[in-house]
């Protein structure tokens, strides 16, 4: 892109300004700006609040993804190459010298008055230029209706663990909308076709379009444009790169009607939606579209140089269009729109194909793999993708899924493996769940690998881990992360799966349930027994390293998770006890699973990421009106819910966003299961089949409906643990 339309720092004390170059290596290609300077001292300051004053933070500059944490005149000096790279050397330094920790799930700052000098220089260098974060379903997952405050702090956080190319979507609704008009849509059509924002993500995946939530408001269109462009700017700001969607194709209806010539191909079904059409990337209508979106998105958030495009995403159709061409002609318009833009493709299922790979120039594609940690067929990603840039990804939770784990012995194993090989075009690593703000000594471990060199020793760092989580040594901290590396951080890909197994508390009813969500494990990864140790390890921790949302959090998640995973073994006592026709036994065991979900809703109420309430609040807050604020609820309830349509549920996609809040275990989910035990009760007295439930129906109503829900948490944390503790000893 032109220099001109960039704002340029020529001058940066101690180093010139980083340069604009070509190609998937580079990661550092949009210059800073003048907001760039002093970005990290006030991302620190936001971070560490009055601490932060006793760092000085140097001029971004030095060797490229290089930081310097030292001790300098009885102060702490940080230095490197970018804002975000300085605040990974910060996070350094936090956890090995201050023994604090800031994650985007709890926190622990219990920092003394005066900041401890390090006693040596802390160096680090990012061993992969690419350091990719968030999945293109996070908008609908961890959060489409989040402010500009949740960013900010999302942001920051991602900048001190070391990313620096952040998955950016909001506001895509607004730049569709302006592109369409100028090619014979109506406002009312185009918004008409976009889906609120919390569905958002598979319209621009192109699996789906309008009605879900919609229309959209063009008040909606216009705060969303302007969250995305106070998104990228933070992002640039900080010395990371935003990755836009680009444009591959996607047409509204109609298209070759009010486009004379264009070729649209026919994209069929989804789960029940009509997936938007394809325009064929070849003719000079793509081109024309292409070059419009990509003025205009410039226009509404600033450059870029990463878009993110996944082509005939999951089931999409290239009918008479070969797919070589086709990808030649995306990266046509992305090219003569950007001459040093890069596409960054997801590594999924077949995707992407040799045809794409073989017909572009590898130097402007990036792959960011989401199988890497999930089959043992994949070995060889340089040949898979014949020498394209790769960065090593996982994707541990799907739809947002409260379970703890990952399979951290595969990332220890395979990404040093794999980026050591001789020829290697491993270039970077993805965090890619399909929600954030969860499971964070996952994201704490992940976000470590660029920066480690050779190996890592797993017992090690999940004993540093506790050190820094809780803010000092304590030998029952250390027993419990012990119990948790081996259990649910001890998975690996040997059984075919990457996430851990879901809770069937979240399952709609059945004798036979083996998991909430369709795709996700049908057994338990690791032993619950050996598990629930952990527990009793992290009750124990002595009373003073107990004050963080930090070791809430962990408490909350461990105590959580015990009782999810008791789900697995009580159910099968029910259904024997319902085949034997024993009615007491049956009657007893219901009330204990019914029990169980009370306390479990009771203990998930003391924190607040486990209110649904918040959740609904949040969309609520984003409506003009009475109307569009139940409109953005019902959106925001559907997709951890029902997802979508009748014909999609049935297909699998219910519940596929299940997770353990409160309001969803003591509502939607205890009143399914309540009023499934009654009708099995009455058959057995009765003799009879038990009936069939439209659960479907029940659900949707209870959207509509869902009664009051809390909006702020309640009760400690602590002592709900240990109510969960005593009642997983009596069984």
């Amino acid at each position: 892109m032109p220099l001109a339309r960039r704002t340029l720092l020529t001058a940066l004390a101690g180093s010139a300004a980083v340069s604009c170059t070509a190609g998937a290596d580079r990661a550092d290609a949009l210059p800073f700006s003048a907001a760039t300077v002093g970005a990290a001292a006030r991302a620190a300051r936001r971070l560490l609040g009055p601490a932060a004053d006793q760092l000085d933070f140097g001029p971004p500059g030095g060797a490229h993804d290089t930081y310097r944490v030292a001790a300098s005149g009885g102060r702490i000096r940080v230095t490197g190459s970018s804002p975000a790279v300085q605040l990974a050397g910060l996070r350094r330094y936090l956890k090995d010298v201050a023994h604090a920790n800031i994650s985007w799930a709890g926190e622990q700052l219990d920092l003394p008055d005066r900041l401890p000098l390090p006693a040596r220089a802390l160096t680090g260098h990012a061993g992969v230029p690419h350091r990719f974060v968030l999945n293109d379903t996070n908008d609908g997952y961890t959060g489409a209706y989040h402010d500009w405050a949740y960013w900010e702090r999302e942001l920051d956080v991602l900048a001190l663990h070391g990313f620096n190319e952040v998955f950016v979507q909001a506001g895509a609704d607004a730049l569709y909308h302006r592109v369409f008009r100028r090619f014979g849509y109506t406002d009312a059509e185009l918004r008409a076709w976009i889906p609120s924002p919390a569905h958002q993500p598979w319209w621009l995946l192109q699996n789906m379009a309008g009605p879900a939530g919609g229309p959209v408001s063009a008040q909606l269109l216009a705060a969303r444009a302007r969250l995305g462009r106070r998104i990228a700017d933070r992002v640039r700001q900080l010395g990371m790169e935003p990755v836009f969607p680009g444009y591959f194709g996607t047409v509204p209806p109609g298209f070759a009607d009010r486009n004379p010539g264009a070729h649209v191909v026919p994209q069929g079904d989804w789960y029940g939606y009509r997936r938007p059409e394809w325009l064929d990337p070849r003719g000079r209508q793509f081109a024309a579209v292409a070059a419009a979106f990509y003025r205009d998105q410039e226009e509404l958030f600033g450059p870029a140089r990463l878009f993110k495009m996944d082509l005939l995403h999951e089931g999409g159709s290239a009918g008479d269009v070969p797919v070589g061409d086709a990808a030649r002609g995306v990266e046509r318009g992305l090219r003569d729109a950007r001459g040093d833009a890069v596409w960054v493709i997801l590594g999924w299922r077949h995707n992407p194909p040799r045809a794409i790979v073989d017909a572009i120039d590898k130097r402007h594609m990036l792959v960011v793999d989401g199988l890497s940690d999930r089959f043992t067929s994949v070995t060889d990603r340089d040949a898979d993708w014949g020498g394209t840039p790769y960065a090593f990804g996982s994707i541990w939770n799907f739809g947002g899924h409260t379970v703890l784990g990952a399979n951290t012995r595969d990332w220890a194993e395979l990404f040093p493996a794999w980026r050591d090989r001789p020829g290697s075009a491993l270039r970077g690593t993805a965090l890619l769940p399909e929600a954030a703000d969860n499971n964070p000594a996952a994201f704490e471990l992940f976000s470590e690998l660029a920066w480690t060199d050779g190996a890592l020793d797993l017992k090690s760092w999940f004993e540093a881990y506790a050190v820094a989580r809780y803010g000092g040594r304590d030998a029952r901290a250390v027993a419990a992360w012990d119990v948790l590396r081996r259990t649910a951080y001890g998975t690996t890909r040997a059984d075919e799966w990457a996430e851990g197994a879901d809770g069937l508390f979240g399952a709609r009813p059945s004798l036979k349930a083996v998991s909430a969500a369709t795709w996700s494990p049908k057994r338990l990864r690791y032993d619950a027994g050996e598990f629930e140790k952990a527990l009793d390890h992290l009750l124990a921790v002595r009373s003073g390293l107990r004050g963080s949302s930090a070791y809430r959090t962990d408490l909350l998640d461990v105590a959580r998770q015990a009782v999810s995973n008791r789900s697995r073994t009580l159910l099968p006592r029910i259904s024997a006890a319902y085949e034997a026709k024993d009615a007491a036994g049956f009657d007893r065991l219901c009330a204990d699973w019914l029990s169980l979900m009370t306390l479990l809703d009771r203990l998930l109420a003391t924190d607040s990421r486990h209110l649904l309430g918040r959740w609904v609040a949040e969309a609520r807050a984003w409506g003009a009106d009475t109307a569009e604020r139940n409109r953005l609820a019902q959106d925001a309830l559907s997709i951890v819910t029902v997802w979508g349509t009748r014909s999609g549920a049935a297909a699998g996609l219910h519940d596929y966003a299940n997770r353990e809040w409160a309001g969803l275990v003591g509502g939607l989910y205890r009143k399914r299961w309540a009023a499934y035990f009654t009708e099995l009760r009455a058959a057995l007295g009765a003799g009879r089949a038990p009936g069939k439930q439209d659960w479907y129906a029940f659900d949707s109503a209870w959207i509509r409906d869902p009664g009051a829900l809390a909006t702020r948490p309640s009760g400690s944390t602590y002592d709900l643990a240990v109510q969960v503790r005593d009642r997983l000893r009596r069984g």
